[in-house]
């Protein structure tokens, strides 16, 4: 008896059985029955799991960006975040926590270089509450070098030299 012959038995016995749950009427009002089948025609994507985990966890994209880009995002997003802080050390706190987890990332690297720093404290104090006061001031104009010297050039990257 060859491999063929067994595997075409168990084909025929599943066949079969099929057949009898659809007669009994088993496979009746089943949920989805009618309704296209999700993501039919739609490119195959790797990662398909863990954007259907996140959709039904409800949780956010960002999870699974890497911990620098998440702390840059957080940094970014800082004066929102704190406007409704009550108390300046409440900011205070708030900052000190973010510092906390940059400096741990600065001294652990994982994933993508990206220039991550801690945030100034007072800084952010200060910023909110000029904001709150309406101040409505402009950073000052570049002073210019003392005369003898002449100004710093910009920066630039290797790659985009003359």
């Amino acid at each position: 008896m060859g491999g063929g012959q067994v595997s075409s038995r168990w084909e025929a016995a599943a066949e079969a059985q099929i057949r009898a749950a659809q007669e009994r009427g088993e496979f009746d009002n089943l949920p989805g029955m009618g309704k296209p089948i999700p993501g039919r025609g739609v490119p195959y994507d790797e990662s398909w799991w863990i954007r259907s985990y996140l959709e039904r966890e409800k949780l956010p994209s960002e999870l699974l960006l890497p911990t620098p880009l998440l702390l840059r995002r957080r940094i970014e997003r800082i004066p929102d975040e704190v406007r409704d802080l009550p108390t300046e050390a409440s900011v205070r706190a708030y900052v000190a926590d973010l510092n906390t987890q940059v400096v741990a990332w600065l001294r652990n690297p994982v994933g993508p270089r990206v220039l991550v720093r801690p945030v100034n404290a007072d800084e952010v104090v200060r910023r909110g509450s000029a904001r709150d006061a309406g101040d409505a001031r402009e950073r000052p104009a570049a002073q210019p070098p003392p005369t003898g010297q002449r100004p710093r050039r910009a920066w630039r990257w290797p790659w985009r030299r003359r």
